[in-house]
């Protein structure tokens, strides 16, 4: 079918193992400072997507990102996925977008995650989904380059993520609006 496939790791034997099949290997947020980890999805030939921790701050970002391209390795993405404020709770700052963007590489805009709340509900995330839409406006009129997702037809019986995802019913709808926005930007320069 020619689907490209990303895939998390988490060590570095998983690296190994993930780039023999995936075209994107991820370093979860959790994971982005480190090293070895860095290095080895850099050198395995793959695009590397290195989500931003919710820890860090956006200009932080250049560390990572100037590991994996220490290994000769350019083909770079570095995602957005909100940073803690307080606890249980993520916010995307808008600015911080921008800033990533400057460092020459595609940022990506993690709506769904940005939209937990980590243990807030009873030891799992909770969510509130009802700002997908608001933040996918707001990030694609900062000027992203793409958006993570997590969309099921029926969220509450996902089996991760379940109160931070899209339903698969408003996926068109979200996405139109993106692509209307999108063009606006692009077409007046903003971005």
């Amino acid at each position: 079918m020619g689907i490209p496939i990303l895939t998390d790791v988490h060590t570095t034997e998983e690296v190994r193992a993930a780039a023999q099949v995936a075209d994107v290997i991820q370093i979860p947020a959790f994971l982005c400072r480190q090293t070895d980890l860095l290095m080895a999805a850099g050198n395995s030939g793959r695009a590397v997507n290195i989500k931003k921790g919710q820890f860090l701050a956006p200009e932080d970002m250049i560390h990572p990102i100037e590991k994996v391209a220490s290994t000769k390795n350019e083909r770079i993405l570095v995602t957005e996925r909100g940073a803690t404020f307080g606890y249980h709770n993520l916010v995307v700052d808008m600015r911080g977008l921008p800033v990533m963007r400057s460092f020459g590489y595609p940022v990506i805009l993690d709506a769904t995650h940005s939209v937990q709340l980590p243990g807030n509900d009873n030891g799992k995330s909770g969510g509130q989904p009802q700002y997908i839409f608001p933040i996918v406006r707001a990030g694609v009129a900062v000027g992203i380059d793409g958006l993570f997702i997590e969309t099921h037809p029926d969220p509450a019986t996902a089996l991760s993520d379940a109160a931070s995802q899209l339903p698969l019913s408003r996926l068109e709808e979200l996405l139109l609006q993106a692509k209307a926005i999108d063009s606006l930007v692009k077409k007046n320069g903003w971005s």
